[in-house]
């Protein structure tokens, strides 16, 4: 019947499930709660005996390794951006924000530590502060600091990032116009790196570059993890991909003659799987996990994605190979396994010398692999049945006749009490010719039948290593705590659905938009053309949505060579998400063109629009046009320069345009940056975000303390509004009380008179 009298009818069966819900939300689960990391116990005497026997560490430094393994990981971040950028923001965060923090030889009664310059990252880019993220977060002392990072990380300006991790992407030395694959991405921190690489000699106006970075994961929610990290750098470089990195299939793209060629990648990053021993200092939980056979059961998943990496790269490329473990058994052993099998075609290199300052230990060439109950055997013989599905003969070490020629004191082993950081393990390998096993490369007649062409993965039967089946023992079960620096995938490979994909798409466990590219006759493109004057040069083929019928939302800009990698690929891989959002759809009747400039992919078409949408303006304009940040009040035209207006009403007609800038910044750098404006009918504002404007205005040495939020002082100010609340209302209720009681006085008095005087 609806309502009546407040009450509303329900269905008393559904409430019942809704309070029972309830119930269990309230019930603590001791396997659901989450743990408290200051009362974890930062011991193991499993880990002290297994990495005893290994000899990681020489004997007079152990308790060193031990007491700093069972400290807080500190912070450390590094400023990205283009080189003209990436300076400026050095310069604001010296001068500004580590002004107080950095040593002055006065003592200020504090225990706040200066942050620490990383000496083997270039140029001054990454910083370390030997506190917590933690700490940051709940210190007011830091509280600027810390809005920082959040606001400026969110722009693409400051990636936060263990400093180890940093590591990889550097010695893989990636230049613009490499193919770069990064096979484990997720969550992107290195990722972001390669992406960085490319652009780094890019300067404003120039064009994207010619190389790009695949990013690949197995599990597809971390892929939109990955998406959301990297769309941060608004490159139109990368596609991520999802596959099992093991098994990821050929992908080709057009040669030279205009035929599908093999696509060989320059440069690859195999960030494998991995135990995450190294990272016990940020994931203490893994203290009382830690168990010697979770080394052994990734031995083999570990050596499949490697060899899979190796097949991949082209000859004369590099890979690097990198682990957070302190484990023998998931380094050393598997690069000794990969060597051994490709007969001298591919190499370690020493790769120290790119790395000045950072201090380390050489690769280990002997060491002892132990079962489940930390027995060490010198030879696969002595190891008893019962573990030889654990212990495999390839963990062994070389003979120690043979150990020169395998180079495995070229690895960098990165201990945590050496330079204050985390775990990790680094080894470049370079490909200097082809490998045993890869026969050479099909006709696209032999395999246009495939849907997974297989050049690269053909095997020569007279020459090959065996390639085991993957197995379901406990050797090769990778169901067990698995960490690392960036939380990696961890995942068997991935089973083909069962039954007819098309008629079961759902089993799949892949569902997305697809990526339709504009064709030479898109009749939206004249349009765009027309309404932004863009350059001839720029091609409409570049360009995609995620639509292939009804009205366009969004239009995305990729470069050529990716474009022409999805085209020639689109049966072949997975595709989550590629290209960077230039254009968005604005419906408005004063525009003749539907969509608007979108700030994410201006900095990769700007080169291309004519001057017939763009306006330079002086550094008082653009701080006028920066600090309104209430789009329902902009700031009149009236308010700009004369030049200003002057070109604002050469402007045809209402919608977005391009804002120039070229001046110094406040510590006298050269600065060229360019943002979205929007002109109104009278008004005109910046289409940019908050994080956006702040970042710039920061740069200009402008006052931003507007915007930043101190939830200390906050916090503090809500108690006492709170408090003063509370007491005005238990005033309230005392001065209520009070008049009731004198209200009763008055009543009892009131009835003993009437009665004396007879009245009823």
């Amino acid at each position: 019947m609806g309502r009546r009298h407040g009450i509303r009818n329900s269905n008393s069966f559904a409430q019942k499930k809704r309070n029972q819900k309830h119930k269990q939300k309230d019930v603590w689960d001791p396997a659901k709660a989450r743990m408290n990391y200051v009362d974890t116990v930062r011991e193991s005497e499993g880990f002290s005996t297994y990495y005893k026997k290994q000899n990681v560490c020489p004997e007079n430094e152990w308790e060193q390794m031990m007491a700093t393994l069972k400290e807080t990981l500190p912070t450390s971040f590094r400023i990205t951006g283009s080189k003209m950028e990436a300076s400026a923001m050095l310069d604001v965060i010296e001068g500004q924000f580590f002004k107080e923090l950095l040593p002055t030889g006065v003592d200020t009664g504090t225990d706040i530590k200066p942050p620490k310059q990383l000496p083997w990252y270039p140029d001054r880019l990454a910083w370390q502060l030997d506190i917590s993220r933690k700490d940051i977060r709940r210190s007011e002392e830091y509280y600027r600091l810390h809005n920082f990072l959040i606001a400026e990380t969110s722009t693409g300006n400051i990636s936060r990032q263990e400093a180890v991790s940093m590591i990889p992407p550097l010695v893989l030395d990636v230049k613009p116009h490499h193919k770069v694959l990064d096979m484990c991405a997720a969550p992107g921190s290195k990722t972001a790196q390669l992406i960085e690489m490319l652009h780094a000699d890019q300067q404003p106006g120039d064009p994207p570059p010619e190389g790009f970075v695949i990013a690949n994961d197995m599990d597809n929610m971390r892929c939109y993890m990955l998406v959301h990290q990297l769309k941060r750098l608004s490159s139109p470089c990368v596609v991520i991909v999802n596959h099992d990195a093991s098994q990821l299939p050929n992908m080709q793209i057009p040669g030279q003659d205009g035929n599908p060629t093999p696509l060989k990648f320059d440069r690859i990053l195999c960030d494998v799987p991995c135990t995450g021993d190294g990272t016990l200092r940020k994931n203490p939980d893994i203290w009382e996990k830690w168990n010697a056979a979770n080394g052994n059961n990734l031995h083999g998943i570990q050596y499949r994605v490697a060899r899979r990496g190796l097949e991949l790269l082209a000859v004369g490329g590099r890979m690097v190979y990198s682990t957070c473990s302190l484990n023998p058994i998931e380094n050393e052993a598997v690069l000794h396994r990969i060597l051994k099998e490709c007969e001298g075609s591919v190499e370690l290199e020493d790769a120290s010398a790119s790395l000045p300052g950072l201090q380390f230990k050489q690769g280990m060439t002997t060491w002892t692999p132990c079962s489940k109950d930390l027995i060490g055997y010198e030879k696969y013989e002595d190891v008893p049945e019962q573990w030889r599905t654990q212990v495999r003969p390839s963990m062994f070490p070389p003979a120690k006749e043979d150990a020169s020629k395998y180079n495995l004191d070229r690895c960098i082993r990165i201990l945590p009490h050496l330079q204050n950081t985390g775990g990790f393990f680094v080894a470049v390998l370079n490909k200097v010719k082809t490998l045993p096993w890869e026969a050479r490369p099909k006709t696209t007649e032999q395999s246009s039948d495939s849907g997974e062409i297989n050049e690269a993965t053909e095997v020569n039967s007279a020459n090959s290593p065996p390639v085991k089946k993957r197995r379901t023992d406990e050797a090769e079960s990778t169901e067990q705590n698995v960490n690392s620096d960036e939380t990696k995938e961890v995942s068997d490979e991935v089973k083909p659905p069962k039954g007819n994909p098309k008629k079961n798409p759902k089993s799949r466990g892949y569902k997305e938009d697809p990526f339709v590219f504009f064709s030479e006759s898109e009749e939206l493109w004249p349009v765009l053309q027309e309404a932004y004057d863009l350059k001839s040069e720029l091609s409409c083929t570049s360009f995609l949505t995620r639509c292939a019928v009804g009205k366009k939302k969004n239009i995305y800009f990729t470069t050529p060579a990716l474009r022409d990698l999805i085209k020639n690929n689109e049966q072949r891989i997975k595709i989550i998400n590629t290209g960077v959002k230039a254009f968005a759809r604005c419906d408005n009747k004063a525009m003749k063109c539907c969509f608007r400039l979108a700030q994410e992919g201006l900095k990769c078409i700007e080169s291309f629009i004519g001057p017939k949408r763009r306006i330079r303006v002086d550094k008082d304009d653009l701080v006028l046009l920066l600090t309104c940040q209430d789009p329902s009040c902009p700031p009149e035209i009236e308010k700009y320069s004369a030049p200003t207006q002057e070109a604002l009403n050469r402007l045809e007609d209402h919608g977005s345009f391009v804002v120039e800038f070229e001046g110094k910044t406040s510590f006298g750098r050269q600065l060229v940056t360019t943002l979205v404006g929007w002109k109104g009918t009278r008004s005109v504002r910046a289409y940019v975000g908050v994080d956006e404007c702040v970042h710039t205005l920061r740069l200009l040495g402008e006052d931003v303390s507007k915007y930043e939020v101190n939830k200390f002082k906050n916090r503090a100010e809500n108690k006492e509004s709170e408090l003063a609340k509370i007491n005005e209302e238990s005033k309230q209720e005392t001065d209520q009380k009070e008049e009731n009681e004198n209200d009763t006085v008055e009543d009892k008095a009131t009835v003993t008179n009437d009665h004396e005087n007879g009245n009823p």
